[in-house]
């Protein structure tokens, strides 16, 4: 395990993007209240098309327009007004993080999706995914790369003081690995992509961005050495899908950061599978959730020291369908196990 300087503070929690409802303001209000440490940009898909990750990524494509096409986006001929709603919606969210968010002077997370789980949801004009062209592949590579780059000098400028961390989300990536992606039909799916060309597109992205990148990803077999070979600095893992602890502890002493999802999006059901009991109902509590944390990090056997420097603390993944109570609940917990891991 080696020394590093990390890209968050010590003992830091975040959440991983999407939130409950329409409100920006109010969204960013609770991140600012809840994560002080390692805020982040909320993402509210509930606002429709264009607030989706897919939509919200496709508009911040360089000279490649979108459109919707039944319900699904694809490459456009020209810029419309479906793009030009998904870019509507992003500068709303930035200008509403410039205002609450100017003088602050810590790091902030922003998210994106990754070229990989773009390539296998982004349609050709002519049907089917971008992923059966390998050159559309690379072109969509590069303008996403583009639109990074732009994208996360927008925010320093609204927010001049802080620090950007992107999190690239690429829940898509181990399909793609594996030619597990679907065809429109049903009937087959999309060749295998050599882990090779994975990595070149994904660690092209990261080098154009210019900021310290993690990859999200909360699918089981999470591709962790292409990861950080590709260039980045952490992985935010549901940690209730990690398996195998041997890739992960290489990875970690290697010198990857662990975006570690501890707490559930959910509360959980009565054991009768009905609704949850009133005592039951609650976000977990911040002891749990450090507990949780500290637990796989002892079984790595990785020492203490080390962990609220390498470690922060998130939900298992977004958190769109979660109660507002619960939403603070479950914020107010990994903020609190992040700084209970410090004190160890």
């Amino acid at each position: 395990m080696t020394d590093r300087d990390w890209p968050w503070p010590v003992g830091a929690a975040t959440g991983i993007g999407s939130l409950p409802g329409t409100d920006i303001a109010e969204a960013q209000r609770i991140v600012l209240g809840e994560l002080p440490a390692l805020p982040h940009l909320p993402e509210l898909p509930a606002r429709g098309p264009g607030a989706d990750l897919i939509g919200r990524t496709a508009g911040l494509l360089a000279e490649l327009p979108v459109e919707l096409y039944a319900a699904r986006w694809r490459i456009a001929s020209r810029p419309g007004k479906d793009l030009r709603r998904a870019r509507d919606l992003m500068e709303r969210d930035l200008d509403q993080l410039a205002e609450q968010a100017e003088e602050y002077a810590g790091t902030i997370k922003i998210q994106a999706g990754g070229p990989l789980t773009l390539a296998a949801s982004l349609e050709l004009p002519i049907g089917g995914r971008m992923l059966r062209d390998p050159g559309a592949v690379r072109d969509l590579a590069g303008s996403l790369a583009e639109g990074l780059r732009n994208h996360v000098e927008a925010v320093a400028r609204r927010v001049p003081r802080a620090r950007v961390l992107l999190q690239l989300d690429e829940p898509s990536l181990p399909t793609v690995l594996a030619g597990r992606v679907p065809t429109e039909s049903g009937l087959g799916t999309y060749r295998v992509m050599e882990s090779e060309v994975a990595r070149a597109l994904l660690g092209g992205v990261i080098e154009a961005a210019g900021v310290p990148t993690v990859v999200h990803c909360c699918a089981p077999e999470v591709p962790l050495e292409l990861i950080r070979s590709a260039g980045a600095v952490g992985v935010a893992l549901n940690l209730s899908r990690v398996t195998e602890l041997d890739p992960l502890g290489e990875a970690l002493d290697a010198g990857l950061g662990l975006l570690a999802g501890a707490a559930s999006t959910s509360p959980p059901s009565s054991p009768s599978g009905g609704p949850a009991t009133p005592s039951a109902a609650g976000a977990p509590t911040s002891a749990q959730v450090a507990d949780r944390v500290r637990g796989l990090w002892d079984r790595l056997g990785f020492p203490r020291a080390h962990l609220a420097e390498q470690v922060v603390v998130t939900p298992t993944c977004g958190l769109a369908g979660a109660t507002p109570a619960y939403l603070r609940g479950v914020l107010a917990a990994c903020r609190d196990a992040g700084r209970r891991l410090a004190e160890v």
